[in-house]
């Protein structure tokens, strides 16, 4: 190498090193400046809002085996739906082909309560006609 291209070499690393120091000093003045005041903020109303509660707020119970959740039974309203817990079949471990990642939740059908008591206020509707047997023609 020449003796010029190392003296330009040694150059621009000197300045590299130096742009970072001189671009980190601080201004004249600015050490001795005192904080700006803070202004007291008056405090406001509290908001008026309520939260409501649903009327038909979720009941959920939860069934455990061995101290593990297998089955967890929520019940909004008319609707009640079944989630269970994601194990993979087989030998397939979380996060294989083999295994899903996701359980949708499940309803029971074909499910009725045929021993619930009537209710009184129903409207039941009228007992058909008896059909009584045509007079017989002469």
């Amino acid at each position: 190498m020449t003796l010029s291209k190392v003296w330009t070499i040694v150059t621009l690393c000197f300045l590299a090193a130096a742009i970072p120091l001189k671009a980190s000093a601080q201004q004249p003045g600015t050490v001795d400046a005192p904080p700006p005041k803070m202004e007291k903020l008056e405090e406001g109303e509290a908001p008026g809002i309520t939260p409501r509660v649903s009327p038909s707020a979720p009941q959920i119970t939860e069934t455990r085996k061995q101290g593990k959740v297998t089955e967890v039974k929520v019940n909004t309203g008319r609707s009640t739906y079944y989630l269970k817990p994601n194990t993979p079949a087989g030998s397939a471990v979380p996060g294989d082909a083999q295994s899903d990642v996701t359980r949708p939740a499940q309803w029971r059908v074909m499910e009725f309560d045929l021993n619930r008591p009537k209710e009184a206020n129903a409207t039941a509707a009228p007992a058909p006609a008896t059909l009584q047997p045509a007079p017989a023609k002469k």
